[in-house]
């Protein structure tokens, strides 16, 4: 559906025209109707860079009063890029409705100009939380003649714990105005949010819950965790042409990632919440510029940037509230470009990535970090084309041609061109003349995990042994109910939930067995059997004597033993008519 059939009003078609729009988005195809024929609650699903802030910000602009000054509009968001990112864009659509004025209001910056700028009159202010409370407090600003008050990120914004900002800017808003909600996700936070500020809202839902871009497609790299970054510069250098947001957990790593690509001379740069107002505009607009072609941020730092044509979303860490995951590879993917999101990640992450995937409902690709000879080849030939799409001014170059020619006669075509190759490319063919392979075998790294713990588990037990703090114990179960070594310990591990219990030597008799348990362990294994049963006979567990020898065992295999014994001799060398009863009898009768 293209803009004119929405009934967007003359002056904004031809702002939205100028900017390049044509045709409407999902999310804007359903809400600018709505919007524009009513005044509504409205709650939108929809993934990150899917042209939310035109889905309300063109009709609003359209339906407000120009009569007056009063503040009719208010935005709320969670970051300040996000903030000023909404605010540029809504002058944009206002481009040719000069009445129409928006200011933003957000932290970090002078609050003395944010409040002159509103003492002029403002249609629409967009602000972050925190500071549109502090303005309520010192009475600098008059939100009570509000129409629509839109939440935009809400989930972000519980994330970042707005929560009790949040009331306390709502209940200084009319209770007749309309509330807009926009979020990526909707976890159930929001779905509380929603049902405490808004009622009866018609809900709109651009794919499903949680759902990520189809334009993004999904990679993991498997590798040790020390081989991290190592990873990350072979990636990139894998894509000579990569324009990315690499995203860290906390603001001391994002720092030390981008130090350590800038020492290895990529052009990177950091974005987080130590940075001032002014840091943070100089990396952004270099980033915008592409003078900076990998931007290392935090999560809460990059919300809100709308950077168009990124290739690529680099997770170096997972995030720790898996939803994030959404927003992050939302960055990529945008404007119907295709994206590529990538993970990071060591064998202890992997379940992370399942759990994605049921998140997203999108399965990730694995993907194997390319070798050395792998990235050579790649940039090699990135330069080769490079030279080959070259424009030549030949009016300019013309006049050294005969002079370069004369100088470099003595050189055979082939010679030139490995010449010409060697002083662009030693530095890649140095650098990975050896290097190594930094893709995990799962199944060679499984099975290495387990010999280092069957080779602990060994260590431990002479260790313990050694010490003396091991108790040999009795267990009343043997050969004749098909007890094994494995089962035995199996039985003790599923047994004792608690904890990993130590295990020693195991001696499985006919009848009984003889286990080595963890002095420490002892009663725990006892109480662990207590009622358990084996072939419908309770299983008995107890200490047994030092030595394990038949003279040591507990009375009860002393005498179950010397019963069995005795049954067994008299069977097979009756002697007399009490061993022989029916043989007396016989003798007698004849």
């Amino acid at each position: 559906m293209t803009f004119e059939q929405l009934e967007l009003n003359s002056q904004l078609l031809k702002a939205i025209k100028e900017l390049g729009f044509e045709t409407a988005m999902p999310v804007q195809e359903k809400t600018i109707p709505y919007l524009l024929n009513d005044d509504i609650n409205l709650i939108a699903l929809a993934q990150t860079g899917t042209g939310k802030t035109a889905a309300f910000g063109l009709p609003l602009i359209q339906k407000l009063n120009y009569d007056n000054k009063d503040t009719e509009v208010l935005v709320i968001c969670p970051t300040r890029e996000l903030c000023m990112q909404i605010a540029n864009d809504c002058k944009k659509f206002a481009k040719y409705m000069p009445q129409c004025s928006v200011v933003p209001v957000y932290g970090g910056a002078s609050i003395e100009l944010q409040i002159k700028a509103i003492k002029k009159g403002v249609k629409i202010i967009v602000a972050t939380p925190g500071r549109m409370n502090d303005l309520i407090l010192r009475k600098k600003v008059d939100i009570s003649k509000v129409r629509y008050v839109v939440l935009d990120e809400a989930d972000e914004m519980l994330n970042m714990g707005f929560k009790d900002d949040l009331d306390s800017i709502l209940s200084n808003t009319p209770q007749e105005r309309n509330t807009l909600l926009f979020s990526a996700t909707m976890p159930k936070e929001v779905e509380k949010i929603a049902q405490d500020y808004i009622t009866d809202p018609i809900r709109i839902q651009i794919g499903e819950r949680n759902q990520g871009s189809d334009n993004v497609k999904h990679y993991y790299y498997l590798v040790h965790a020390k081989d991290r970054y190592l990873a990350l510069k072979r990636i990139a250098d894998y894509y000579p042409d990569i324009y990315a947001i690499i995203f860290c957990r906390t603001k001391i790593e994002t720092q030390e990632v981008a130090d350590m690509l800038i020492k290895d001379g990529y052009n990177a740069d950091s974005l987080h919440g130590d940075l001032s107002q002014a840091q943070r505009d100089h990396v952004m607009s270099r980033f915008r510029l592409q003078n900076i072609q990998m931007l290392v941020a935090t999560d809460v730092a990059a919300r809100g940037l709308d950077v168009h044509n990124l290739t690529h979303v680099i997770n170096y860490n997972l995030p720790d509230e898996l939803e994030q995951y959404v927003h992050r590879s939302g960055r990529t993917g945008r404007a119907d470009n295709q994206g590529i999101s990538i993970a990071i990640i060591n064998m202890r992450e992997k379940h992370k990535i399942r759990e994605i995937e049921k998140l997203l409902r999108k399965e990730f690709e694995k993907a194997k970090i390319p070798t050395g000879k792998e990235v050579c080849t790649k940039q090699l030939f990135n330069m080769i084309n490079k030279v080959e799409m070259v424009d030549v001014n030949y009016e300019e170059i013309e006049t050294f041609i005969p002079q370069i020619v004369a100088k470099l006669s003595w050189l055979d075509r082939e010679e030139l061109i490995r010449k010409f190759v060697s002083l662009e490319f030693n530095r890649f063919l140095s650098y990975y003349k050896n290097a190594p392979d930094l893709n995990v075998d799962e199944y060679e790294e499984k099975r290495r995990k387990k010999d280092e713990q069957s080779q602990r588990q060994k260590d431990n037990r002479k260790s313990t042994r050694a010490k003396g703090e091991f108790v040999n114990m009795f267990f009343n179960v043997g050969h004749r109910d098909k007890i094994v070594p494995q089962r035995i310990i199996g039985m003790i591990n599923d047994y004792t939930i608690s904890h990993r219990v130590a295990i020693g030597r195991i001696d499985i008799l006919d009848n009984f067995s003889y286990v080595e348990v963890g002095q420490r362990d002892v009663d725990d294994v006892i109480e662990a059997f207590a009622g358990k049963f084996v072939k419908g006979r309770p299983i008995v567990v107890e200490i047994a004597d030092k030595k394990s020898s038949k003279r040591d065992k507990p009375r009860r295999e002393r005498d179950f033993d010397r019963t069995k014994t005795n049954r067994k001799n008299k069977e097979q060398n009756p002697k007399n008519k009490k061993d022989n009863p029916r043989k007396f009898r016989r003798k007698k009768e004849a």
